[in-house]
Order: structure tokens, then sequence, then C-alpha cells
């Protein structure tokens, strides 16, 4: 039997005007920027009269490791978001952006699929309403201002050994992972060694994500570290005097986008740190306008929930005051099958045993979930190939583990392959049964907060640094940072830093590779094992399908 793929069911949708989504939330067109006819920035002036309003219910959706035959956490956030709406909710989805990095290279767009999808799905999955290019400007002018200042005498002091700020594109491209600028002469500036990262793991990026308004925006801007003295002492960016024409460059990105579902149900889309070396949610400003505006407020965090959902906790709902009421984590019979050792190509073959050998993997995720005093539940996104044994059998592990387990069908049926999740989680969220705490707290020591995640998330038994990031890491705390969460850089694909051990591995240990001061988004970064902050492409990159067809449409986005 053929399926339509994504990109069809997304060409194919009935779209409302984007003034008749926001009418359901209560936002009035002329709070609408509109960006053409189905997309639109909501006005910074409509967000700040709504401050006074109670906030809803906030749900989070995260999932167990990724793997090659898939989970589907967005099309399952957009289809619980789609399903409460279904049963009588006032419920709208809160989503990242999408990078153009996996688009043109292996993981796809970050629309949703099959008919749980945002739309329109073409325009989000690659320039959207422009907010990356303006972060990506943003960033390079920083970088542009730093080289200047060094070539016109530079004031400061900067040592060009020191520069820690480097730039970034939003493109997949290991060429530019280390390189050196400024060779051809002294009209070009002084030779240093420096290289690029992607956009999604800019400062800039992180810290649109976390700012509250334009104010505290130029604040976070200004306090971005990008160099050092010969004596050691940190230049900023406000020392650099850019944090004001990056504001600038960043206006209409702060504001967030609305856009909708193929069901015509709102949907926030705004800022997309990854989670393997970001933060991994979406902004503050889109979650925190959404719970004033909707009674249930779905929103989703990067990759498995060791790394997306715990900085969503740690980091996000941390610096925002945020409190989820419940966590939805997402797996699939597939994908607990190649957890139990079955390989791609015979995954549509029942397999019972494999798929209870595989189900570690998604307790340890309800585990760890839990252990943030938040109740769990599980969403089965369902395939066709799975059998009913097969997904009877999560339904007895995950009872097992003290949670509840429920098949979905969003991906064909949309909202009505949701109802009984839906129904589900809106119980679970009106008793108000979370407890929510972060994982550590401010006060611990920077390695011992390292130290923490990797033994309570990861299970592992040591981290290994060595003196140098030590070093760093008490530097970081005698000069005030010592508050800061941490962000870990880490493989999306296992509790390990190896990306090929799968399951619920113990008995390992967490190698950091470096660490980076965000001063500006307010955390420090923690690189483990050989993960990287600049992806390359595939062998076969999904550009190579991407083109128009003879009537001008885009085919190959997924």
């Amino acid at each position: 039997m053929s399926y339509k793929s994504d990109i069809e069911i997304a060409r194919e949708a009935n779209k409302k005007p984007i003034q008749e989504i926001g009418e359901k939330l209560g936002i009035h067109s002329d709070h609408l920027l509109p960006y053409g006819h189905d997309k639109a920035k909501i006005s910074q002036d409509f967000i700040n009269s709504v401050q006074g309003n109670e906030n809803g219910k906030l749900i989070l959706v995260t999932a167990i490791n990724p793997t090659p035959a898939g989970e589907g956490k967005t099309t399952t956030t957009v289809g619980l978001g789609d399903g409460l709406n279904r049963i009588g909710k006032k419920a709208a989805i809160c989503i990242r952006e999408a990078s153009l990095g996996p688009c043109f290279g292996m993981k796809g767009g970050a629309a949703g699929g099959g008919y749980a999808q945002v739309v329109p799905m073409e325009e989000m999955n690659l320039h959207f309403t422009g907010d990356f290019h303006a972060i990506t400007t943003a960033h390079n002018l920083l970088s542009a201002m730093i080289d200047n200042h060094i070539y016109w005498g530079n004031e400061l002091g900067i040592d060009e050994r020191r520069v820690v700020w480097r730039r970034v594109l939003d493109m997949n491209d290991r060429a530019l992972r280390d390189i050196v600028t400024s060779l051809g002469g002294v009209s070009n500036g002084f030779p240093r060694q420096t290289g690029f990262d992607i956009t999604v793991a800019s400062e800039v990026m992180a810290i649109l994500c976390l700012a509250t308004d334009l104010a505290d925006l130029e604040r976070r801007l200004g306090n971005i570290i990008v160099a050092y003295t010969r004596k050691r002492e940190p230049i900023t960016c406000r020392d650099i005097k850019a944090d004001g024409a990056m504001t600038v460059l960043l206006k209409d990105a702060m504001q967030p986008n609305l856009v909708q579902t193929l069901e015509n149900n709102p949907a926030f889309v705004h800022g997309g740190p990854f989670a393997n070396i970001a933060h991994g949610c979406n902004s503050v400003m889109a979650t925190t306008t959404a719970l004033k505006l909707a009674d249930y407020v779905v929103t989703e965090a990067g990759f498995g929930a060791d790394l997306g959902a715990e900085k969503f906790m740690n980091i996000k709902c941390r610096k925002a005051g945020l409190a989820p009421s419940a966590v939805v984590v997402v797996a699939t019979v597939r994908a607990m099958k190649m957890n139990g050792g079955v390989a791609k190509a015979d995954l549509g073959d029942e397999n019972v045993d494999a798929v209870k050998k595989g189900c570690p993997n998604l307790g340890r995720h309800i585990e760890n979930v839990k252990s943030f005093g938040v109740p769990v539940v599980v969403a089965i996104n369902h395939f066709v190939t799975d059998t009913d044994a097969e997904v009877q059998a999560v339904k007895d592990y995950v009872a097992e583990q003290g949670s509840e387990a429920i098949l979905c069908q969003h991906w064909a049926k949309g909202s009505e392959g949701t109802e009984e999740l839906a129904t589900r989680v809106a119980q679970i969220a009106d008793a108000d049964q979370a407890n929510f705490a972060p994982l550590y707290a401010d006060s611990m020591p920077l390695l011992q907060k390292i130290d923490t995640i990797a033994k309570r998330i990861y299970r592992a038994d040591e981290v290994l640094a060595d003196q140098k990031i030590r070093n760093q890491l008490k530097e970081w705390e005698d000069a005030g940072y010592g508050d800061l969460p941490v962000c870990m850089a880490k493989t999306q694909y296992s509790f390990t830093t190896d990306p090929n051990r799968r399951g619920a591995p113990v008995g390992h240990s967490v190698p950091i590779r470096e660490v980076r001061l965000s001063a500006g988004a307010g955390f420090v970064v923690v690189i483990c094992g050989e993960i990287m902050t600049m992806p390359g492409l595939p062998s076969k990159p999904a550009a190579e399908m991407i083109k128009l067809n003879a009537d001008g449409d885009i085919e190959g986005l997924f």
C-alpha cells in the first residue's frame, strides 16, 4: 500500500488565513505582522498586554534516543496539540524552527509528518520568516567587529590567540570547522586560526531563545565573552560596542511566529537550538506567550530525553520560571526492536523478544524524567508494520515502570489518532500532580553539575576531565559564573558518548573535550566525546533529491 509523502499532504492542506488562527487565541489582526497569508509574527505590544493572564498547563513532549527507525517527536507534538483541540480543549503547540543543515543533510525538516504537520511546510523548512538569517548575520557582525577592532589598533588589548568567538553558517559544512582567516597581507588583518559552527549552535541563537524582551536581549548580547587579553581578562560584546547593532538586526526575529497545523490549530514556531550541541528548546517568548493564551501548551525538546528534556528542565524552566504539568515520552516499536539488536532491513518482521530486549532504553528515559518530579505518559507512535503483540509488549513494560503507554495513530489519522492520549494527558495535567524541581542547585560547583548529569541521567561511572578543563571551570567560578547551569554537547544516539552503544548501557565514562562559557545565554557548554558543533553532510545528502518540478513546486523535502 502506498502513502502520500509529507510534502504531498502539506500541499493539499486547507489552510485558513493567519488572522483566523490568531483569533482562536484572541490575537486581533492588528497585532499580527503577516508574512504572506499563512504566517505572521506577533507584536511585542500584544505580548505585553497579556502578561496578567493566568498561565495554562505546560506539557513537554520528548523521546527515546533517536534511531534510523524513526521516532516522530515533532509529529507527536503536533498530533497531541490537535488531539487536545479535538476533545474540546483550548490548546496551542510550540516547536522550533528548522535549520537548513539537516534539511539538506540527513535528518530532514522539523514540521511533523503525515497528517500531524505544521504548515506551510516548505516555507517552515526553508527560509521561513528569516529569523535564522538574522541570527547568522548578527553573530557574524560581531565577528567582523572583533577583527576590525584588532585591525584598527586593538585599543582593548585583545590577545589574537585568545579570540573565542567563532563564525556561524546555517549549513552542514565540515570544511569550515577549522580555518585560518585574514591571509593575503597587511590590508586583510592579522591571520589567526578560527572556525565556523552551525547557526543553531550560536550563543546568539541561545540568547534569542532565552531572552524575555528586547532589553533583556541587548543585555545578554552585551554579556557575551568574545576574547581575552594577554592578562586573561575577558572582553565582551559590549566592550566591542556591537550589542546595539546586533539587537537592531534581531528586533523582528525576537517576535514569535504564528502558523497552523493541518487541522487549523495555532502553532508557535520560534527559535531552533539543536539539543545535541545547544539547549534544544523553542523560545521562552513563544512558550510564555502561548501559556497566557491557551489552556494547554504542548512543546517539545530536541532528541532524546537525556538531552532535550534534561536541558528543558535544568536550563529553560530554571531560567524562565516554568514548570511542566506532564511529560510525554515518544517511542516506536521499530526503535525498540533496533535497540534490541534488529537490523533496519528486518524491522518489518514481528519480533516480540527484540522489542522486550530494547525496552530498557525507554525505561531509562521514563525513570530520568520522573526524577524531575513530573508524571510521565508514553506515546507509542504507530507504524503500519507494528503487530498487536509487539505493541502490547511495550505497554506491559511501561506498566511495570509505573507509567502507561498509549498507542497513537496521528501520522495516519491526525487528531482522531490521539484522542486517547489527549484525554489522558489533560487528566494528568489538570490533577496538578507534578512537583517539578531541577536536578541540581545553582550553588553546586560546575564540575559537580556535570558529574550529576553524567551519573544520574547517563548512568556513567565517571567524568573524564583533564586538569586544564578543571582549572578553566574553577576560573569561571572565581569570576562569578559558578551558579550557571551546564549544557551538555553529546551524541544524541546513546546515553554514552559512543553513538553506536544503544539500549541502556552502564559502566561507561563521559570524556570532556572542551568547555565554553556562554555568559550571555547564561550557561556553560560542555563538549563531550567526538560531538561536532559544525556537522558535515552524509555521503548522499538530501540536497541531491530536492528540486523544483515542472509546476514550480518543491519536491524532495521531508
